[in-house]
């Protein structure tokens, strides 16, 4: 078994350097208005490899033998980019997504985003191949703006079964990866994803449903403080994002800590939008009109309340892959398409058998995804796109559960040791 981390780094002298680098995006978006300073390298398990500059010494290889089967774990820990993965002349057998088993699939390559998990089967060649290979990943991007537009190697190293010494000549093969923004591939990769749904390993989807939601998700603005200038789309608006044309603030006080202690007028609000204020043409031409409000709205659930979630991308400063992260639940992804969510023909189409259970979902570049989760798990919890930039622009929300009946399904009290927010 390996662990391939993907992620990305900017070089920086930094005390904490993931703290800080994450810090340093963020204060960066905001205080601009613009995006983040591009990162300098992807790296896999914390190394470059060969093809940055000055960086073949800092190559991760892994080692092999012939005729094994190995199990990969594959995380994207890249603040910003989904990946797409390959190793050159390899295929890879899909077993997992977000900790949770799926039907497994052959695939040459996989796309992943930020915040998601994926496992895969590697079956070595049979025989000694007489080569090394590269294993090498990608961005995926549909938005406008700047971005790390390189590739990251590490290298697949085979042992000689008979322990000869391996020449350091061999050939080296490199794999074909999709275009940088190739929705399609991601689209039709992501609808191979199944559960097993089997005993063993059944698939619990909500078969019925309480309550239904439609998010739209994207891009907008909040207008450049007086007498500044802004790198925003002009240089008189900052860049924002928002759930349902609300931009969400962080309070000073802890979501889960003024709830808990009745504490939370002042601090949130329980009246998000359950659907769009002002409808339009979500993937057509945009409003004129960008900006976004602000607010800590959250959205109060019923304990044991069953959710059916559509979220919509829109064409508001460019249509854009969104991958959004829901804290405290798995949940099931039904259904997804391009274009405007029809409320009137696309259910027919969902997949109420056997779809795969993730955390972490991608909301395809103009269009739509479908999701159910029961909400069995009081307390508060934060839901967001998993695009570090995109959430301090405001693209968040919270969801409130309430206690259940029984002591166990009952928000439990901090430890007395829990230091104060």
């Amino acid at each position: 078994m390996a662990a391939l981390v993907f992620s990305s780094c900017i070089l920086l002298l930094l005390p904490n350097p993931a703290a800080a680098i994450t810090r340093h995006y963020t204060f960066n978006a905001l205080q601009t208005g613009g995006g983040p300073n591009v990162s300098d390298a992807y790296t896999i398990n914390g190394l470059p490899g060969p093809l940055y500059n000055c960086s073949s010494k800092d190559t991760y290889r892994l080692k092999v033998k012939p005729g094994k089967t190995y199990l990969l774990r594959i995380i994207n820990a890249a603040l910003n980019d989904e990946l797409f993965f390959s190793i050159a002349n390899h295929s890879l057998t899909t077993v997992e997504a977000d900790a949770s088993y799926v039907k497994p699939f052959d695939t040459d390559i996989i796309q992943i985003t930020p915040g998601q998990t994926t496992n895969v089967l590697l079956k070595t060649k049979p025989n000694f191949p007489n080569a090394t290979f590269l294993m090498a990943a990608r961005p995926y991007f549909t938005g406008g703006g700047t971005f790390d537009n390189s590739t990251v190697a590490a290298i697949l190293e085979y042992k000689h079964p008979l322990n000869k010494t391996i020449s350091k000549n061999l050939p080296l093969f490199k794999p074909t990866l999709p275009p940088i923004n190739a929705t399609g591939f991601v689209a039709n990769f992501t609808k191979k994803f199944r559960s097993l749904a089997n005993s063993k390993f059944p698939a619990n989807v909500p078969q019925t449903v309480d309550r239904k939601f439609y998010f739209t998700v994207g891009l907008g603005t909040h207008p450049c403080p007086a007498n500044t200038t802004c790198q925003g789309p002009t240089n008189t608006t900052k860049f924002a994002a928002s759930v349902n044309n609300v931009s969400f603030v962080l309070p000073s006080t802890a979501l889960l800590q003024s709830y808990f202690f009745g504490m939370s007028n002042g601090v949130l609000t329980a009246d998000f939008p359950q659907n769009p204020p002002v409808p339009f043409n979500y993937t057509g031409t945009p409003p004129n009109n960008t900006n976004v409000s602000n607010g800590t709205r959250t959205l109060v659930l019923r304990f044991n309340t069953s959710v059916e979630l559509v979220m919509q991308d829109t064409s508001i400063l460019g249509a854009e892959s969104h991958p959004f992260h829901l804290h405290g639940f798995n949940f099931f992804v039904v259904g997804q398409g391009f274009g405007n969510y029809d409320p009137n023909k696309d259910p027919a189409s969902f997949n109420l058998v056997d779809p795969v259970e993730r955390n972490t979902v991608g909301v395809p570049a103009g269009g739509w995804i479908a999701i159910r989760f029961l909400a069995d798990n009081p307390g508060v919890w934060f839901m967001h796109c998993h695009l570090e930039v995109h959430t301090s622009w405001g693209l968040r929300m919270a969801w409130i559960v309430l206690d259940g009946p029984q002591p166990n399904q009952k928000l439990q009290p901090p430890p007395s040791d829990l230091p104060k927010c």
